[in-house]
């Protein structure tokens, strides 16, 4: 059995950090925390509201402020898609456990998506989900302490390998 530990998922919006976080919470026995649900709780209205009120700069300003408070003891963490932009929050983040990178090709993560604003993604004015994709895998693969591919897996399968590369 691994050790209890924090880990901090980071990737793309619809990688699945939610699902595989919720699975490793339960298989490490830990506490599982979506940073995404914190703002939104904290915020007090969704992602989609925070961005259209805030605007992107602003946006990320609050994201970081809540990525700074994730505390010592936090278990798993789902970040939002957009936590890589802070430097300071990821650096917070990977000091409470590793970033495991859920790798998603872009393929994929079109048929997943759905609406973009509607979801909350985080993106400047006419950037499209490909521009948005190139733009962000460097900063994961940079932060990331473990990748693990989810392609043509099922989010039990991604939790073996995250564990198995721990």
């Amino acid at each position: 059995m691994v050790e209890k530990q924090n880990l901090i998922l980071i990737g793309m919006p619809g990688a699945g950090k939610s699902t595989v976080g919720v699975l490793l919470a339960k298989r490490l026995g830990v506490s599982f925390l979506d940073t995404d649900i914190l703002m939104q709780t904290g915020e007090g209205c969704h992602l989609h509201e925070t961005i259209a009120e805030h605007g992107v700069d602003g946006f990320r300003s609050i994201e970081a402020r809540y990525l700074l408070s994730v505390p010592p003891d936090c278990g798993v963490v789902a970040t939002g898609g957009s936590a890589v932009y802070s430097r300071k929050a990821m650096a917070h983040l990977r000091s409470l456990g590793p970033a495991v990178y859920l790798q998603i090709d872009l393929g994929p993560l079109k048929d997943r998506l759905g609406n973009l604003d509607e979801r909350g993604v985080l993106r400047m004015p006419g950037q499209t989900i490909d521009m948005l994709y190139d733009e962000r895998c460097p900063l994961y693969e940079r932060f990331a302490d473990i990748t693990v591919s989810t392609a043509d897996v099922t989010p039990d399968q991604v939790v073996t390998q995250v564990l198995r590369q721990l």
